[in-house]
C-alpha cells in the first residue's frame, strides 16, 4: 500500500523530471532550429568533403551548430546573453577586433610582387570593386538604409572579414547574414565563376600568353608596404584598421628582419583569430534572428554583387586590351581574380586557363590583380565607411 511518504516523493521525482525536461533543448527545439542545424551541416559537408574553405566552413557550420542548441533563456550560455562566455568572445567580432588581425596575418603571407612587377594589375583589382557599388544601390532601390546597403554591398568585394569589420560599423543587425554570405560566396568562387569566364571570352582570348613578369627587388617589397599605407590611409583614412593592418604585415614579412613576428602573424595568431571569427560568426545565426526576410534578400543581393564583381574583372581586361599592343596583351580569365578570395580566384583562372593550353600558366600574373583586389575591398570600405559610419 502506498504511504503518503511515498506519494509526495514521487510527485517531487515526477516535479524535477520535468523540470529538467524543461531545461533540454528538445524542449524547446523549433523548427527554425533544425533548419540552420541542416545548414550548419551542409557548412560542414563542402568544408569537409569538397575542400571549400575548410579553415571557414568547419568553424561557421560548427558555430551555427553550437548558436541553434535552444536553451532555457537565463543560463547565461547564449551568444547573445550578456555575461555567457560565447557574448564576451563575440565582443571581437561586434567592435571590429578579429578583422584588422585577420589582415595582419594576410599581410604576412602575402607576396605582391606579381603587383609591383605589374602595376596595371591594379587596375584590374579596381574594377572588380564595381559589384560592391552594384549591391549598395540595388540594396537602397529594394528598401535597405544606406548604412545597410553599404554593409550588404561589401559582399561583392568577396572579402570575409571586410564584411564583418563594415557591418560591425554599419548594420550590426544584420552581421550574421552578411558574414554567412560572403564566406559562403568566397567558398563557392570555384563554382560560380568558371561559368562567367566562358561566357564572356572568345577561344583566341582564353590562350592568350602573358609576358613573364619581371624580378622585383628586395628593396621594392619593403618600400611596397610603406608607400601603399600611406598613399591608401591618405585616400580613405577611415580604412586605416585594415590597410594600416594590412601593409604592417606584409612589411615583416618583407623587411627579412622581423621573421619571428611574421611567422606569429602569418600562423598561430591567424589561426587562433579564424576559430574564434569562425565559432563565433556562426553561433550569431540562431534561428529566429536569421531565418528573416532580410536575409535571403542579403543572400540574392550577395550572389548578385559577385557575378558583378566577376563580370567587371573580366570586361575590363577586354576593354583594357584595346589599348595594348600585340605581345602585351593580358589575359582577360585572369580578369575574375579582381576579387578579393585570395588564392582561391587566382587559382580559378589558373585552372580555366590550363584547360584550353596545357602550357599557359596564369597563377602567377592572376596573383597581381588578386592582391589588388585585397588593396580594393579594404579601401572600398574605407570609403563606404567614410560615407555612411
Amino acid at each position: 500500500m502506498m504511504t503518503a511518504t511515498n506519494t509526495s516523493f514521487i510527485d517531487f521525482l515526477v516535479q524535477n523530471l520535468g523540470n529538467f525536461w524543461g531545461y533540454t533543448g528538445f524542449a524547446n527545439m523549433e523548427m527554425g532550429n533544425l533548419v540552420m542545424i541542416l545548414i550548419a551541416l551542409v557548412f560542414i559537408y563542402l568544408g569537409i568533403a569538397k575542400k571549400f574553405e575548410p579553415m571557414l566552413l568547419v568553424p561557421i557550420g560548427f558555430g551555427i551548430i553550437i548558436g541553434n542548441i535552444p536553451f532555457y533563456p537565463g543560463l547565461q550560455v547564449g551568444i547573445y546573453e550578456s555575461g555567457s562566455v560565447l557574448n564576451y568572445l563575440y565582443f571581437g567580432v561586434l567592435k571590429g577586433i578579429y578583422p584588422p588581425l585577420i589582415f595582419l596575418g594576410i599581410g604576412a603571407m602575402t607576396d605582391f610582387s606579381a603587383l609591383i612587377s605589374n602595376p596595371k594589375m591594379l587596375l584590374i583589382g579596381a574594377a572588380a570593386q564595381c559589384g560592391i557599388f552594384a549591391a549598395y544601390m540595388a540594396a537602397l532601390a529594394l528598401g535597405f538604409t544606406a548604412q545597410e546597403s553599404g554593409a550588404i554591398g561589401i559582399i561583392g568585394g568577396a572579402d570575409g572579414p571586410t564584411a564583418i569589420f563594415l557591418s560591425s560599423r554599419l548594420a550590426p543587425d544584420l552581421m550574421g547574414a552578411i558574414a554567412i554570405s560572403a564566406y559562403s560566396y568566397m567558398a563557392l568562387v570555384p563554382v560560380i565563376q568558371p561559368p562567367i569566364m566562358k561566357l564572356l571570352t572568345t577561344s583566341k582570348e582564353r590562350v592568350i600568353r602573358m609576358q613573364t613578369p619581371r624580378q622585383v627587388s628586395q628593396l621594392e617589397k619593403i618600400l611596397f608596404p610603406i608607400i601603399g599605407v600611406i598613399l591608401t590611409c591618405l585616400l580613405v583614412p577611415s580604412g586605416i584598421p585594415l590597410l594600416g593592418m594590412l601593409f604592417f604585415g606584409n612589411l615583416l614579412k618583407e623587411s627579412g628582419v622581423t621573421r619571428r613576428l611574421a611567422e606569429t602573424a602569418r600562423g598561430p595568431l591567424i589561426d587562433i583569430v579564424t576559430i574564434l571569427l569562425g565559432i563565433t560568426v556562426g553561433a550569431s545565426t540562431q534561428a529566429n534572428t536569421f531565418l528573416t526576410t532580410k536575409s535571403l534578400m542579403i543572400f540574392g543581393l550577395g550572389a548578385a554583387s559577385f557575378v558583378v564583381a566577376t563580370f567587371c574583372g573580366v570586361l575590363f581586361v577586354k576593354l583594357f586590351n584595346l589599348f595594348l599592343k600585340e605581345g602585351r596583351k593580358i589575359n582577360p580569365l585572369i580578369g575574375n581574380a579582381g576579387v578579393s578570395a585570395v588564392p582561391d580566384a587566382a587559382r580559378v583562372s589558373q585552372e580555366v586557363g590550363l584547360h584550353y593550353d596545357k602550357k599557359n600558366y596564369l597563377l602567377m600574373h592572376a596573383m597581381g590583380p588578386n592582391v589588388a583586389g585585397v588593396i580594393g575591398s579594404a579601401v572600398a570600405a574605407g570609403l563606404l565607411l567614410g560615407f555612411l559610419g
